[in-house]
């Protein structure tokens, strides 16, 4: 097995940075009891005023005035290494949290999907990137080797037993997560890397430190089987943002917005499915939470088209107050399906495909503007077809007796034209008398004066007057 360890270093600062408006002002997260609080991460732009971790907060406060203070909140950590997990699992099935401050995951079997690891790296690295995670990588035969790996040296890729016990020899046993005070007591001892470490006779360490290091050394040399809790993707997307500060215009929600959706667009490619409705809830401070509920014809996952639909959905709506958080919430989540395409495409590369222009019409028109037509076994072309709101294609319909133009009117109207010219017809439809809706007409094809190519008719067995009724394109 090839594990490969996605360590986070900064994680509980990048999961509020990444879903900050403005990461660049100094912020601070603050831990510990509320008499004696104290910074627990800064960003680049407080550490420059002279912040550091482990400083009071009123120290902080003074030395950079307007700094933004916010808890360092476990559960949202939680919510962040389990929404990396999703992610991941596009690349892997066998993916665990169980080491802090790291994802890990099974590539040996993803390989020949990816490509080779250089390749799979990359892809990782862009990935986290775009999702605002600052991170280290590494790659070894073990779990618990590669996190080793990864603190120690960024980017390396060891894979033979040989070579990574190689590669551990330099690491120091501060960081070589090893069990209890066990790094403390080799210190000083004057054993100060791995190496030195694998060189003490093992009954010697196992009769000093316990059997546990013995276990934690073979698992690091991947000599003995690990044992993680495996991540299961849930069955429902539902992430939030506090604002902190009170927001009144849907524009400005625009920015949080973006990121819950790119957020669900990752997480439902880890799923490898796509979302058919989900809602927006905004959150008010005295008043129950405003839903938006973006519906969709057809199961997504684009990022771009997400955000769009929830934008589209979202300026329509009149926020009656000040909102507070914002959060996304979707149960819906059936398989994806891609459109089928073509292997050369001659799409030009600014037009929209024909779901994507759909699903945008129907956010800024409204359910009710945007819907399809189904063919009904009926003569009379003003029944011959019936609203349908779904996306299942129907059966194609037998083909009518003449042309039929794609623009039908709602109701005929004289036909103002002096002197049309006769292209086609007639076609006599002569039907309805058992519902009261008779209809006794022959159907011409006519090009009028302008050019124009109109579906008109008149009275059985006359030439005139003739009643437009559609026009050809």
């Amino acid at each position: 097995m090839l594990w490969a360890c996605l360590l986070l270093p900064h994680l509980a600062l990048d999961t509020v940075l990444r879903r900050h408006p403005s990461p660049e002002e100094p912020l601070a997260l603050v831990a510990g009891p509320r008499p004696r609080r104290v910074l627990s991460a800064v960003n680049d732009a407080a550490a420059a005023r002279g912040l550091h971790r482990g400083q009071p907060v009123a120290a902080a406060e003074a030395l950079c005035e307007g700094v933004r203070l916010m808890d360092d909140d476990p559960a949202r950590l939680a919510r962040a290494r389990d929404f990396l997990a999703a992610w991941a699992y596009r690349y892997s099935s066998q993916v665990s949290t169980a080491l802090p401050g790291a994802v890990l995951l099974e590539v040996q079997g993803s390989l020949g999907l990816f490509g080779p690891w250089p390749r799979f790296e990359a892809a990782l690295r862009e990935d986290l990137q775009a999702l605002g995670f600052r991170h280290r990588i590494a790659l070894a035969p073990s779990a618990v080797g590669a996190a080793v790996l990864a603190a120690h040296q960024d980017g390396l890729a060891v894979t033979s037993h040989d070579a990574l016990r190689r590669a551990l020899a330099s690491v120091p046993v501060a960081r070589a997560r090893l069990p209890g005070g066990v790094a403390l007591a080799l210190s000083r001892m004057a054993v100060r890397t791995l190496g030195q470490v694998f060189a003490l006779p093992r009954s010697a360490l196992g009769k000093r430190h316990g059997v546990e290091l013995l276990d934690h050394l073979d698992r690091l040399l991947g000599q003995a089987p690990e044992v993680l809790p495996l991540y299961q993707p849930p069955d429902v997307f539902d992430a939030k943002i506090e604002l902190n500060y009170d927001v009144e215009s849907s524009q400005a929600l625009l920015f949080p917005l973006r990121r819950l959706t790119a957020d669900l667009a990752a997480y439902l490619a880890g799923r490898d499915g796509g979302v058919a409705r989900f809602v927006l809830r905004l959150g008010h401070e005295d008043r129950d939470d405003t839903e938006v509920v973006v519906g969709l014809l057809a199961p997504e996952r684009q990022p771009g088209m997400l955000f769009e639909l929830a934008r589209g959905r979202l300026e329509r709506v009149a926020v009656p107050a000040p909102v507070r958080t914002l959060r996304l919430v979707a149960r819906e989540l059936p398989p994806f399906v891609p459109a089928a395409r073509e292997l050369f495409e001659a799409r030009p590369q600014q037009a929209v495909e024909w779901p994507a222009l759909r699903e945008r019409l129907r956010a800024r028109l409204g359910n009710e503007s945007v819907y399809g037509l189904d063919p009904v076994a009926d003569h009379r072309p003003e029944r011959s077809f019936r609203r349908r709101e779904g996306v299942a294609e129907p059966p194609p319909p037998a083909g009518p007796a003449g042309p039929r133009p794609t623009w039908l009117l709602h109701r005929p109207i004289p036909l103002r034209d002096p002197a049309p010219r006769l292209l086609a017809g007639p076609e006599r439809i002569e039907t309805g008398w058992w519902d009261g809706g008779d209809v006794q007409r022959d159907y011409y094809v006519l090009e009028t004066s302008r050019g124009q190519r109109a579906w008109a008719f008149c009275a059985p067995g006359e030439s005139g007057p003739y009643m437009l009724h559609g026009w050809f394109a």
